[in-house]
């Protein structure tokens, strides 16, 4: 059971286009990363904000550059 400010959140990779969940961690209220997608292995460059354990803002696009 995870945590009540983790949440698995799906989304379509921005390359492959298939449905992956990664795990988001609420308590932080905004954060940037690069993440590899587990089934074609590209980075997505994952953003998002959070307010009150709700995600309110997501982005997943490729990471570029």
């Amino acid at each position: 059971m995870l945590p009540e400010y983790e949440v698995e959140h799906f989304f379509s990779c921005p390359y492959c286009w298939s449905e992956i969940s990664m795990l988001l961690d609420l308590s932080v209220t905004q954060q940037a990363y690069i993440e590899d997608c587990e089934i074609c292995c590209n980075p997505i460059r994952i953003s998002y904000r959070a307010n009150n354990n709700d995600i309110v803002n997501f982005s997943a696009q490729p990471a570029t550059g």
